[in-house]
């Protein structure tokens, strides 16, 4: 005897698990739009419950002999004159509609009954019961007034059970929860570029009255440039060692510079020289800012500390700091403690930057970028995305959200929606190696036309928006997170 046996032909796993799904679609399809069958029984227990649930206030009134007598439930009609199944609850409130109480313009049944209707209802009732139950009157108003609306949602009836009432936001059928779509915004294009720093360009700051603005760079230099044509106009020196940080004064005509020398100058611009330092930092000094409104200034260091220089108003300013221990900090300045302290990154927090307009803020880390609402830091939103290490963060009044990171490319955000219009990745100066195409700071000037880029390429480069790019030629491409917004 001899047997014959066939190979079976093998497939791979993607082709069986579709074959799988295609025979349960079949199997299915037929019956995918028929409802699914009502069973009595649990129908009458729903509608017994929600009678309870919605009219317990109500069930304790009595119904007069006859008023039962005339009432629905004699006739032929199992479901009532609603169409409903009519059980034991239903045909109480039944009973009660058309019970011999006399109905006036107070005591008629309303959606929203007032408290003088149920007053005149009880007082309508046998003296002895009207008794009981008016030390219930407000708990029975409220319980009524918490809970109507909800069997129209449910069950839109086919006739109008009560009539009058007023207008209450629980009648309101609610919408169905939306995206916000993002609003459009033009692209931003290359349109000029600046040499003439020696070392990397990591920090930069543009004066209020919008003519002119200050990088601080590797080669120990402090650079002052025309801000309209791009030359440079200052060089001051006095560190010695990176310039990290720059800021230029609102209320004075001081420059603020800190370093990796672990130093902190004040500039007269007048005179172009240091009239001031700030002593305290046992580190190098890796930022510094300057409060819009009252003269503090805060720098932060290595050091792991924050210090708050030249305070002389009484003011209350809300100091936000972030650090490479992953955490963020919103401090109190006149307990002289942490208010609030945010673990939500994962990794080291580089950059924070304030709405200009809102009272929010954002934080850059190589995990993603989160927005946070002012003064104790509740959460609003991640903004995915940008992979890589997040060097520095800038924002303009009409939402545009700008991210650096350290592989040179430059991400653009709509800030209400953290929709990603646009990815800029610019070509290094020539002469320059590719690994130097990092972006260590950027910054909007005061008209929040042009954005300008401190790189690593020892270049300065400055960005506007395409005045000839329109919502046709640049649509916005936008498809809403499905999942829940994760916190972490």
């Amino acid at each position: 005897m001899f047997l014959f046996l066939q190979e079976v032909q093998k497939h791979s796993v993607h082709t069986l698990v579709f074959r799988s799904l295609k025979r349960t679609h079949d199997m299915f399809v037929s019956d995918h739009a028929k409802a699914v069958a009502l069973d009595d029984q649990s129908y009458k227990m729903k509608m017994a419950v929600k009678m309870r649930a919605e009219y317990k206030p109500v069930l304790h009134m009595p119904v007069l002999k006859e008023g039962r007598e005339r009432g629905p439930l004699h006739t032929s009609d199992p479901y009532g004159p609603l169409g409903y199944p009519l059980t034991g609850l239903m045909e109480f409130f039944f009973l009660l509609m058309f019970s011999g109480v006399a109905l006036t313009a107070d005591t008629q049944m309303q959606k929203m009954p007032s408290e003088a209707g149920v007053h005149s209802m009880a007082l309508a009732l046998p003296p002895a019961q009207a008794r009981q139950e008016a030390s219930r009157t407000a708990a029975s108003v409220a319980e009524i007034h918490r809970h109507a609306g909800a069997a129209e949602r449910s069950h839109p009836p086919l006739h109008s059970l009560m009539e009058g009432g007023t207008k209450s936001s629980a009648l309101v059928p609610r919408k169905a929860p939306t995206m916000p779509k993002p609003q459009w915004h033009p692209p931003w294009k290359l349109y000029r570029v600046i040499s003439g720093h020696l070392g990397w360009v990591r920090s930069i700051a543009v004066e209020p009255g919008n003519q002119w603005f200050v990088t601080g760079s590797a080669d120990r230099t402090i650079k002052i440039w025309d801000l309209a044509s791009g030359k440079l106009k200052l060089s001051l020196t006095g560190h010695i060692s990176t310039v990290r940080g720059v800021a230029v004064s609102t209320r004075s005509p001081y420059l603020f510079s800190c370093g990796e020398d672990k130093q902190v100058k004040c500039w007269d611009l007048e005179y172009n020289k240091v009239i001031r330092h700030y002593h305290g930092h046992l580190s190098a000094v890796y930022d510094i800012d300057l409060h819009p409104t009252i003269d503090v200034l805060v720098t932060c260091s290595r050091d792991a500390s924050a210090r708050v220089w030249d305070i002389r108003s009484k003011a209350n300013p809300q100091v936000v700091t972030g650090s490479h221990d992953t955490t963020i900090r919103l401090w109190d300045l006149v307990a002289g403690k942490t208010r609030a302290t945010l673990t939500n990154h994962k990794k080291s927090v580089r950059a924070l930057v304030l709405h200009p307009r809102q009272y929010t803020f954002a934080s850059g880390s190589p995990d993603n970028i989160k927005q946070w609402k002012c003064p104790d830091g509740n959460f609003i939103q991640n903004l995915s995305g940008h992979n890589a290490i997040i060097n520095t963060l800038a924002v303009n009044s009409d939402g545009v959200l700008v991210s650096g990171a350290d592989n040179g490319t430059i991400h653009m955000w709509d800030w209400r929606t953290g929709y990603n219009f646009q990815r800029i990745h610019a070509a290094v100066q020539p002469g320059s190696l590719d690994s130097e195409s990092g972006i260590f700071a950027c910054v909007f000037d005061q008209s929040e036309s042009r954005l300008i880029t401190a790189e690593a390429d020892k270049t300065i480069k400055v960005y506007k928006e395409d005045d000839t790019a329109t919502e046709e030629s640049h649509p916005v491409n936008w498809k809403p997170e499905i999942l829940k917004r994760k916190r972490f």
